[in-house]
């Protein structure tokens, strides 16, 4: 009986592992696709993967459903390690019914939300999808019903990432929305509330997967994506990367990693990164790198509203969240776009007690009939809003231009910027020297020698970097190859920080 059993054990292993056959699997491949568990090995440490759920099946008889029977019900789930950190992961298996997702599939993926939560450990979802199981009804919607109600409860408190790795669609969306990103696989993996035939019903317009829901257009149109690669592998490898950044909960601490990189590191080259022309745009990226521990950045959304850098690198080892303002798109200008790409990034941050670095070099907020119909003010407000409410520790160092309301949005001291930094160059005014004479002095700045006259003496009186330290405004004027020396200094300082806020059910955040 026992010798059997052991067989039987077997057995039901091997199916589980084969998932809907080695056909199936050969499609995969055949696509460039890897399957299932094969994602789960690439992504976790070799030999940590422990599965729980192996032999759960659903319990559809219509439709012929008694006969469509496989163990794990078409996703597998488990915890395992990356880098020896423990995390949940569930991977949807599209040779199983086109991983189609029934009661007993969500099942499954609500308990390890649910244990997630209670071990407080990262919850990284594989998606490759056909939807929702029809043979099983509204059983279907009430498993990602449930599905989403746990991604709420976990924001916040355990880092949540999305993989789309094949089809996405229909409500099956709204869960990789829900969580803190969102990562696609160029030409494999697509996204979409309505797919091409519907659209094509109601709307009449003719338009393929790709074209509608792609990598390409949700990295670089929509801003759904935060990331995307062009492989399987090359996704699931960035992903162990990004979970190094990150703390595994929001009570625990975030990960320290050595570094030769010195403390005191000075970078003569900063000296000279500003062009003499206040026009002339320069690659904020390149102080990003110089900054930061050994130059290691890791961007998010870097093909999504381009004049504003967001992403993670380290101090001293530390994890710290970078948001920078990019000469070389829109002039750094603040829109609608970016202003809702920085405000979500600041705020993962402040869930998870990651410091924030912020480089300002903005001229405002982007002007325009678009902007303002589309709501720039109630976007903008976002970021406002975001920085206002965080209470880690935050470090601004304004490079060039700080100018208007966009000068008080980028984390100023008006919002409780712990630390604000300027370099000896920059300008902090309601507005450019430029433009200000042309209001301030109409007649003389007819005249090209009385403007320039006019425009040094703005800069002098208005715009200097002192007129704002002078009110506290800024709390050090400093040369910009000590900028990496003195953020250390800051970060260590602001380690023990502590901010009491008044109660409150919850904010109302300006959607």
């Amino acid at each position: 009986m026992r010798s059997s059993n052991i067989a039987k054990l077997a057995a039901k292993r091997e199916e589980a592992r084969i998932g809907g056959g080695q056909k199936r699997i050969d499609l995969q491949h055949s696509k460039g696709k890897l399957n299932a568990r094969e994602r789960v090995e690439v992504l976790l440490d070799p030999d940590s993967f422990e599965e729980f759920g192996l032999y759960v099946e659903h319990r559809c008889s219509d439709f012929g459903m008694e006969d469509k029977k496989h163990p794990g019900d078409g996703v597998v789930t488990g915890q395992g390690t990356i880098n020896g950190r423990l995390v949940f992961v569930y991977s949807q298996d599209f040779t199983v019914m086109g991983g189609s997702l029934g009661e007993a599939h969500a099942r499954k993926i609500c308990q390890l939300q649910d244990r997630a939560m209670q071990v407080g450990a990262p919850i990284i979802g594989i998606n490759d999808s056909g939807g929702a199981r029809i043979q099983e009804g509204v059983d279907s919607l009430g498993g990602y019903g449930e599905i989403f109600q746990r991604n709420i409860d976990a924001s916040g408190v355990v880092p949540q990432i999305s993989l789309i790795m094949g089809p996405c669609a229909g409500g099956a969306v709204y869960s990789p929305a829900l969580t803190d990103f969102t990562v696609m696989v160029e030409n494999s993996s697509y996204m979409f509330v309505t797919g091409p035939d519907v659209v094509k019903t109601v709307t009449h317009e003719t338009v393929t997967q790709e074209e509608l829901g792609g990598a390409s257009v949700h990295g670089n149109k929509s801003g759904v994506a935060h990331l995307t690669f062009k492989s399987d592998i090359e996704a699931l490898l960035q992903t162990r990367r990004l979970i190094n950044f990150l703390p595994l909960s929001n009570q625990k601490t975030i990960p320290q990693i050595p570094t030769n990189d010195e403390t005191d590191r000075v970078d003569v080259s900063l000296n000279t990164l500003i062009p003499d022309n206040p026009n002339q745009p320069y690659d904020m990226s390149e102080l990003v790198e110089k900054i930061l521990d050994e130059g290691d950045f890791f961007e998010i959304q870097p093909n999504y509203a381009k004049n504003v850098i967001i992403g993670f690198g380290r101090m001293e080892g530390e994890s710290v969240g970078v948001i920078a303002n990019q000469p070389m798109n829109l002039a750094g200008c603040l829109d609608i776009k970016a202003s809702e790409k920085a405000a979500r990034f600041i705020r993962f941050c402040d869930a998870f007690n990651i410091p924030l670095l912020t480089f300002v070099d903005v001229p405002g907020f982007l002007p325009g009939t678009n902007q303002e119909h589309n709501g720039i003010i109630k976007h903008g407000a976002k970021l406002l809003y975001a920085y206002g409410e965080a209470t880690v520790p935050k470090i601004t160092v304004v490079t060039r231009k700080a100018y208007g309301g966009a000068y008080i949005v980028m984390n100023s001291k008006h919002l409780r910027g712990d630390v604000n930094y300027a370099w000896a160059n920059a300008e902090i005014a309601v507005m450019g020297p430029e433009g200000a004479v042309e209001i301030i002095f109409r007649e003389d700045a007819k005249d090209p020698e009385s403007k320039a006259k006019r425009v040094a003496e703005y800069r002098e009186k208005f715009a200097s970097p002192f007129v704002a330290a002078s009110r506290g405004f800024i709390d050090e004027v400093i040369r910009p190859q000590n900028t990496r020396k003195r953020i250390c200094a800051s970060l260590q300082i602001l380690k023990n920080k502590k901010t009491q806020k008044p109660w409150k059910k919850h904010d109302n955040l300006p959607l």
